[in-house]
């Protein structure tokens, strides 16, 4: 017994020991969180910034348990259709859907879990990265790129392959995978606020009771002209500025 209380007041033990004392008292704690709400409703996106893409139908989510799931009610589930295009192109119609948290304590679902839940199996993930101009300055949006080919049987033998992109939005910085917006996300806990959105969309066309889908290349190019629309109206119109920076 006496040896152990001697090994305890050696000076290496109490030098640790000091430090960690006053690493624990100099250590400012983390500030507790506050809601940071969208500077204005998803819901209230002005149609006409998104020309040449109009507004063809809007979705609303009545199962409360799918609502629960989400942890979020600011999202957007609209169907647009980019009037740019023939009536027989494969990216013709997109399926938008944004959803924003104004208090994240994790990040959500994303496709890979959602999609594959679904029954669908998913064949291919890749980063890709997507050019925009943004008030002629060239930014490059990091994305995920998704296939999913359905499981269900196809009567008319055609390819039931799908593509599905989404990115996240935290705190002003764009990531296209959940552990970056985790990063994010935790990249400065001493702010006092944080959010996150997660923007996914999928482009498709129904002609004649048959869906068709673009290939990665058309995808790309149709996203490159989505984002360019989505982005900045986001940006503007609705994400705050702030995050973590706003404590600075």
């Amino acid at each position: 017994m006496q040896s152990t209380t001697r090994s305890y007041l050696q000076p290496p033990f109490l030098i640790c020991a000091g430090v960690l004392l006053l690493s624990a008292i100099a250590m400012p704690k983390p500030v507790k969180k506050e809601p940071m709400p969208l500077k204005k409703s998803l819901d209230l996106m002005d149609e006409n910034a998104l020309a040449p893409y109009k507004v063809v139908s809007k979705y609303k989510i009545t199962n409360q348990e799918v609502i629960e799931s989400l942890g979020t009610r600011d999202y957007i589930q609209w169907l647009l259709e980019d009037s740019d295009t023939s009536a027989d192109s494969p990216i013709q119609k997109c399926s938008l859907f944004i959803t924003y948290y104004d208090l994240p304590d994790r990040v959500p679902h994303v496709p890979e879990e959602c999609y594959s839940g679904g029954g669908n199996q998913r064949l291919a993930s890749d980063s890709v990265t997507i050019e925009i101009n943004k008030q002629g300055k060239v930014e490059k949006i990091p994305a995920r790129y998704l296939v999913f080919a359905g499981t269900n049987s196809n009567i008319w033998g055609t390819d039931t392959r799908f593509p599905v992109l989404y990115l996240f939005n935290v705190n002003e910085v764009y990531a296209n995978s959940r552990d970056d917006a985790r990063f994010a996300l935790n990249k400065n806990i001493f702010s006092k606020h944080s959010y996150f959105s997660k923007v996914e969309w999928k482009f498709f066309n129904t002609r004649f009771g048959q869906t068709i889908y673009p290939n990665k290349e058309e995808t790309i190019t149709a996203s490159q002209k989505l984002l360019r629309v989505i982005l900045p109206l986001l940006e503007r119109d609705h994400w705050p500025i702030g995050g973590n920076s706003d404590d600075k």
